[in-house]
């Protein structure tokens, strides 16, 4: 059991015997005197992709489920299956395009700090590291007399997401982007 104002995105609730992943975390805190902090949580299935919301008082207790993390390397796709690699002892886990469909974007075989999250032995999500280290494929040409200035362009990178970068970078380059808001970090 946890207090809702505990819980964190990625965590694994359980709601009438059933487990959820949560996805978002909507604080809104009441400007009337005495009224308490609400949590809106937005979940997702473990099994299936049925969608769960529900807003928790802030002293709500909240059952949530013991999750393992393992460290695995992307292995390869098969139609809409995705198969990831344990660094360990090898296991193969195969997570379905539609419950990683967020996370893919960061996803090559290059990508380092993947963790699969496991409830009771089964497979619930993968967890992404902070930064990702991603190539740019097709972007404007750099401009000769570009400064640090806060003027972007947008960059494509090597698995199809686009974020805006300063002009002064060029197309081949590695650069670091952050998993959590989509936004250039770096150069790699």
């Amino acid at each position: 059991m946890s207090k809702a104002s505990d819980l964190k995105r990625g965590e694994v609730i359980a709601v009438n015997g059933t487990p959820y992943v949560i996805r978002q975390i909507d604080v809104q805190s009441p400007s009337a005197r005495g009224a308490a902090t609400l949590y809106r949580v937005r979940a997702s299935a473990v099994q299936g992709g049925q969608k769960f919301e529900e807003r928790f008082k802030g002293d709500d207790d909240v059952t949530t489920l013991e999750m393992n993390r393992r460290a695995v390397n992307f292995s390869y796709a098969d139609g809409n299956e995705y198969v990831f690699m344990d660094a360990d002892d090898f296991s193969q886990y195969p997570l379905q395009h539609a419950d990683i469909e967020e996370e893919l974007p960061f996803v090559t075989e290059e990508t380092e700090g993947l963790h699969i999250m496991l409830v009771d032995g089964q497979v619930i999500g993968l967890s992404l590291p902070a930064n990702v280290v991603l190539e740019i494929t097709e972007c404007a040409p750099a401009m000769k007399a570009a400064s640090a200035s806060a003027r972007t362009k947008p960059a494509t990178l090597s698995t199809g997401l686009v974020v805006q970068v300063p002009e002064y970078i060029e197309a081949g380059e590695r650069i670091k982007v952050s998993t959590s808001d989509r936004k250039f970090v770096s150069r790699a």
